[in-house]
């Protein structure tokens, strides 16, 4: 396909692992037991990957507690009341918050990789926590013995660690989820906390190659969660400018949910640098509505008159189910939803003479 698309990471999980994450969480099963559901599931999305047609593949996050709080699962220096994360539907998500150093990831992501890339033969992408959002776990009233900058050290070095043990393991491309940066601007309206994210994830991407550096993306999205979002209210004007100085070769943005898709496509086509790709979100994991490929590729050409074709990808908006225990959208939706984009895409392509 000469017209790039990825998806961007998390599957809704199968009701047996769903049912065997609960069991776990009260004793009921151990450890290994969960392993084999997760394995039953993570082969299972890799089929059905497969059968979309899609030109890479991801494995769905089956394994992980969460796209953010995978590397500090079992991590035992953690304490209750960190950031919290409000969506609009009056749920939150919290942070933990460390409580002594060093910090140290206990899981990188190259171990959900190596296992996906044993089950098929076709790319398979991975995504990535940004350090900026791991960064707050660290206290706000500081840690006894352990300087907020060594922690940001010891931050920067297990971020590279974690993109760098993908690219080694094969990855056809490396993704850092970023959806607290539109998040900061309603933290702090200033900008200076979007502003600190993006120093802090450029200390890290500073740290490849040019050439690497073409292999890795940034994804940004409003947040989504049991089909609610935590900054869908938060205008991309205040986000976009600065997204892209950030020292990445791709970027993923969640466009289907926008209310004005062409502002936005105008502020990007203003800002976006000669050397980076667009992927354009053109499903909506949050709409219960499937799109049709016709659809899909309408969005496409919309973009393509903001963005040259050569710079120009789609995706989808966001995760399908970035929590574990998120059961908002169904597996077979989410796939659907992934085979209309796979099509869209080629119908594009073909109308673009690409």
């Amino acid at each position: 396909m000469a017209l790039p698309t990825e998806p961007i990471g998390s599957i809704p999980r199968p009701a047996a692992l769903q049912e065997g994450l609960v069991q776990f969480a009260v004793g009921a099963i151990g450890p290994e037991q969960l392993t084999e559901l997760q394995d039953a599931a993570l082969v299972d999305t890799i089929t059905r990957f497969e059968q979309t047609g899609s030109p890479v593949l991801a494995d769905g996050e089956q394994s992980k507690p969460s796209y953010v709080s995978y590397p500090i699962a079992g991590l035992t220096t953690l304490g209750p009341g960190g950031a919290v994360i409000p969506f609009a539907d009056g749920h939150i998500r919290q942070l933990p918050v460390l409580a002594a150093g060093p910090f140290r990831y206990q899981v990188h992501a190259a171990s959900y990789l190596a296992r996906a890339r044993q089950l098929t033969t076709r790319p398979v992408k991975q995504a990535v926590i940004a350090p900026s959002a791991l960064s707050l776990l660290y206290p706000p009233g500081g840690l006894a013995g352990y300087s907020r900058e060594q922690f940001t050290a010891d931050l920067v070095n297990e971020s590279e660690t974690d993109i760098r043990r993908c690219l080694d393991g094969g990855a056809a491309a490396v993704q850092l989820d970023f959806t607290e940066g539109r998040l900061s601007l309603k933290l702090d309206p200033s900008g200076d906390l979007l502003q600190h994210f993006i120093d802090l994830n450029n200390q890290v991407l500073d740290r490849f190659s040019d050439t690497e550096r073409q292999l890795i993306g940034v994804h940004t999205c409003p947040g989504g969660d049991r089909d609610s979002a935590h900054s869908l209210d938060v205008d991309y004007a205040g986000l976009l400018p600065r997204l892209f100085s950030l020292r990445a070769g791709n970027f993923y943005l969640q466009l289907a949910s926008e209310a004005r898709p062409r502002q936005v496509l105008d502020i990007v086509r203003e800002h976006v640098r000669a050397d980076q790709r667009i992927f354009v979100g053109v499903t909506d994991p949050a709409d219960p509505v499937l799109e049709t490929p016709e659809q899909i590729r309408d969005r496409i050409l919309t973009a393509a008159e903001y963005i040259p074709a050569n710079r120009l990808g789609s995706c989808d908006d966001c995760g399908f189910s970035p929590f574990a225990d998120d059961t908002s959208t169904s597996r077979d939706l989410a796939f659907a939803k992934i085979s209309a984009r796979v099509e869209g895409t080629e119908l594009a392509a073909s109308t673009l003479g690409i």
